[in-house]
């Protein structure tokens, strides 16, 4: 018998959870910034501790609505689908599909889709209040 994807099991104490992405709140049509796409943060409904990450899907020609850095948190991205460009800092970098990119800590990020959008998951260790949103990051 199978249980339902929304349903975190919990055995010992929650040794692992279940959950389906589609059932993760997307911040981007929270906060507004539903027209560059979905943005979703399932740490907290996979009950982790230590570890986090989103699920990023931009709509073609769209930028990912929070350019930011941190003090400690290194990520890890792949391109999950689709194509685009990731600001790095100064420098643009081109990304496909299957790409990796690993971004140290003070490197200041954001991506812009190509013309068949970009699906992101990026991932890394959890430090609590360590992001620095940067306002103006990618002028035209």
């Amino acid at each position: 018998m199978t249980e339902p994807a929304a349903v975190a099991y919990d055995r010992a104490m929650s040794d692992y959870t279940i959950v389906n992405l589609s059932d993760v709140e997307d911040f981007a049509a929270k906060y507004g910034f539903g027209e560059s796409g979905e943005v979703r943060f399932p740490r907290e409904a996979l009950a982790a501790q230590n570890t986090g990450f989103s699920h990023m899907r931009l709509r073609a020609g769209r930028r990912s609505p929070v350019p930011h850095r941190h003090e400690q948190a290194e990520e890890i991205c792949i391109v999950l689908a689709g194509s685009g460009t990731a600001k790095l800092d100064d420098e643009l970098r081109e990304l496909g599909p299957h790409d990796l990119l690993r971004i140290a800590p003070p490197v200041a990020r954001q991506f812009e889709a190509g013309p068949d959008g970009m699906e992101l998951l990026v991932f890394g260790a959890r430090h609590e209040g360590d992001g620095e949103q940067l306002e103006g990051f990618w002028s035209e």
